[in-house]
C-alpha cells in the first residue's frame, strides 16, 4: 500500500514558498492587516451585527460619523512566521442561531485569511458577547407629531 499525502502539491509549494527567504528580501505581514482581513470577512456573514465589545462599538459610531473606520474593531490576530491565530468578538442580530454563525465566521474567517494573506490559519476564536434586537418598527399610517404640536 503506497502513502498518499493529505496536502495537495500546491499546498506544499505555497508552504514552502512562505518559509523560505527569497533572494530578493522578505515580507512582513502586520497583525493589523491579518485583523482588518479577518474583520472584512466576518462582517460578510449574514446575521453579525457589529464586531467588537460595547465601548470599542461606540468608538467606532463615532469614527463612522466622522467618515473613518476600523474594519480591525473587535478583532486580534497573532502572526508568527506562517501561521496565524484570530480571535474575534461579534454582535449577533436577534434570531440568527449562535453556534451555527460562530461557524460561519470561523469558516468565513479562514478561507480569506489563507487565500488573501497566505498564512496558515491555526485557530479562529469566536466571542459572541451580545445580541442586537432591532426596534419595532414605526406605523407607517400614523403622522409623526413633534413636540411643539402636542404642545399647542
Amino acid at each position: 500500500m503506497e502513502y498518499q499525502n493529505p496536502q495537495s502539491s500546491a499546498d506544499v509549494r505555497a508552504e514552502a514558498a512562505l518559509s523560505q527567504p527569497t533572494a530578493s528580501g522578505r515580507t512582513i505581514i502586520s497583525e493589523t492587516a491579518v485583523a482588518k482581513v479577518a474583520g472584512i470577512a466576518a462582517r460578510a456573514v449574514p446575521g453579525v451585527y457589529s464586531l467588537g465589545t460595547g465601548s470599542s462599538r461606540a468608538l467606532g459610531a463615532i469614527r463612522d460619523a466622522v467618515g473613518s473606520s476600523d474594519h480591525a474593531a473587535g478583532v486580534h490576530a497573532e502572526v508568527g512566521e506562517t501561521q496565524v491565530a484570530v480571535d474575534i468578538t461579534l454582535v449577533a442580530a436577534y434570531g440568527t442561531p449562535l453556534h451555527s454563525l460562530a461557524n460561519q465566521v470561523r469558516a468565513a474567517v479562514y478561507a480569506a485569511v489563507e487565500k488573501l494573506v497566505g498564512l496558515q490559519v491555526i485557530e479562529v476564536n469566536v466571542e459572541i458577547n451580545d445580541v442586537y434586537i432591532a426596534p419595532p418598527p414605526k406605523p407607517l399610517g400614523a403622522p409623526a407629531v413633534t413636540e411643539r404640536e402636542a404642545v399647542l
